[in-house]
């Protein structure tokens, strides 16, 4: 089984995207749990993911609207696949009103 944590960041300020909501579910769009990311950008969701595919989606929009600034993506989703034998994965997401990139961290 693995674990899943994630890390926003503003890019255009250069600081941690604190409070914004995220919902961990499977490929088909079942819920498995939800956060919302910390002081430093941070959320980790305590489940144990069997392998297989898994999506993050960040509500980009709510919280730029919640800073007063428009964005172009209302909310931000990321696939990603769990294998057998990896214990966990870090999925970072650098965020600006009107751009994204994401990888996987350690």
């Amino acid at each position: 089984m693995s674990t899943c944590s994630t890390h926003v960041l503003d890019a255009a300020l250069g600081r941690p995207g604190a409070g914004v909501a995220v919902l961990l579910a499977t490929a088909d769009g079942t819920p498995i749990a939800a956060a919302e990311t910390d002081g430093d950008g941070r959320a980790r969701f305590d489940v144990d993911l069997r392998p297989g595919d898994y999506e993050l989606t960040f509500a980009t929009g709510t919280w730029f609207a919640d800073q007063g600034l428009e964005t172009f993506y209302p909310a931000v989703a990321i696939r990603f696949t769990v294998t057998e034998g990896e214990p966990h994965y870090h999925v970072a997401l650098l965020l600006s009103p009107f751009s994204y990139t994401t990888y996987r961290g350690s």
